[in-house]
């Protein structure tokens, strides 16, 4: 498992790295949601064929796994989104550190975990295997 999880964050940080230079890319050009939403789209296909073809040793792709696999990183959105919700509305903590703190600390921890489980479960686990 050490080497499933270590080739999971490796995808999903280069993934990370082909959101942010995509989004910085294309915001000059677009508005920030057109923007965001290519360059998310862009990193979860980067993070699919990683693990695919990495992590997960697929000798093909199949866009029935694709689809889960983008299902799955919605959620994590959601979570990441749901936890600078809950601390910046609910809990009245409204700071820009307590902002990154939340989305980006806690939200990403939860939200890297709910991938990792739904990416092997899934995904690329025996109910999601077509490889």
């Amino acid at each position: 498992m050490k080497r499933e999880a270590a080739g999971f964050l490796i995808a999903g940080g280069v993934a990370y790295a082909a959101d942010l230079a995509l989004f910085v890319l294309l915001r000059p050009h677009l508005d920030p949601l057109s923007a965001k939403a290519l360059a998310f789209l862009a990193g979860c296909t980067v993070a699919y064929l990683g693990n695919a073809l990495g992590t997960y040793r697929r000798r093909s792709v199949h866009l029935r796994e694709y689809g889960a696999f983008f299902g799955v990183n919605l959620a994590g959105a959601g979570v990441q989104l749901a936890c600078l919700g809950a601390s910046h509305y609910g809990l009245g903590l409204t700071s820009p550190l307590a902002d990154t703190l939340s989305g980006l600390g806690v939200g990403m921890v939860l939200a890297t975990c709910l991938r990792f489980w739904g990416t092997r479960t899934l995904v690329f686990g025996s109910a999601g295997s077509r490889g």
